[in-house]
């Protein structure tokens, strides 16, 4: 039997504290399993930001999609992850990846490194984050035997670390173009990186839960409408060509619901997380699917 659907939403807005409080709560109203936010600079802080949102909601996870490595020193880093799985009641879930904007790193004074390198930063992190909190003697004490490990990446030695160590397996279903942007990839193309993930993960005693961040929802008769900014931001692509994509969900409620479907069945894909401004847009896609798995 193929796992449960688990949506996420990763929140990209800062906010003050009531309005912040209040959008987390809509996200648990509209049936969100996940609560999640990203790691860039100018946005909000991971940590407080999940502790607040925990205290504003009753039921959600709480998630970090993903933390950049790069910004973070391992043995500080697990003293935060304890401490907010702590105050958050066991409700934490760690995403870590290898960060990607190098401006960012400039602006913090931080090295960037090659991709190489902060692989190699990365796998040092999960590694000393496993042995820390691993350890029983460890303060403070996380709330979870075991605060669940996403890692999210594309690449063969991202891959392989996923395989290794992560609880969840998160595909961005795009890649880091040259010049820092991100370039979809196609279904091929994710069908290829998911079986090398497979491949690689095969002797895995527990299946990882495999996640896809989508990158655009619109329930609309109209895709064509709904499209046009994007497409006049890459005119490399088609209308055609767009709507295959696996990071796009866009059509009529019912060819949403069954592209979510299809995706689960060609991928495995079980944890979906929408971005802030789709939140509601994908609200009537979850409950369609909750209604035929109750």
């Amino acid at each position: 039997m193929p796992r449960p659907f688990r949506f996420g939403v990763n929140m990209l807005t800062p906010a003050s504290a009531a309005e912040w409080r209040a959008k987390c709560r809509r996200a648990e109203e509209l049936g969100y399993d996940v609560i999640l936010v990203p790691d860039h600079l100018g946005w909000v802080a991971p940590f407080p930001a999940l502790v607040a949102a925990a205290q504003a909601t009753e039921r959600v996870r709480v998630g970090t999609l993903v933390l950049n490595a790069g910004f973070h020193n391992p043995t500080l880093l697990a003293r935060e992850v304890a401490t907010t799985d702590a105050l958050t009641g066991g409700r934490l879930e760690l995403g870590l990846g290898t960060g990607y904007v190098q401006e960012e790193h400039e602006a913090a004074g931080l090295p960037f490194g090659s991709p190489g390198e902060r692989v190699d930063h990365l796998r040092r992190t999960v590694e000393e984050l496993n042995r820390l909190l691993g350890s029983p003697e460890y303060q403070p004490r996380p709330e979870q035997d075991r605060v669940p490990l996403l890692i999210g990446g594309n690449g063969d030695r991202m891959l392989r670390l996923t395989a290794e160590h992560a609880d969840i397996a998160a595909f961005p279903g795009a890649r880091t173009g040259n010049t820092g942007s991100l370039q979809p990839l196609t279904a091929d193309e994710l069908d290829e990186r998911v079986g090398r993930y497979r491949e690689l993960a095969s002797g895995r005693a527990e299946p990882a839960e495999l996640s896809l961040l989508i990158q655009q929802v619109a329930v609309t008769d109209d895709p064509e409408s709904a499209l046009k900014p994007v497409l006049e931001r890459r005119p490399d692509l088609t209308l055609e060509t767009m709507l295959e994509l696996p990071i796009m969900l866009v059509g009529p409620l019912e060819d949403v619901v069954a592209r979510v479907r299809a995706q689960r069945e060609r991928y495995g894909f079980t944890n979906l997380t929408v971005l802030e401004p789709q939140m509601e847009a994908f609200a009537p896609v979850i409950e369609r699917l909750r209604a035929e798995s109750a």
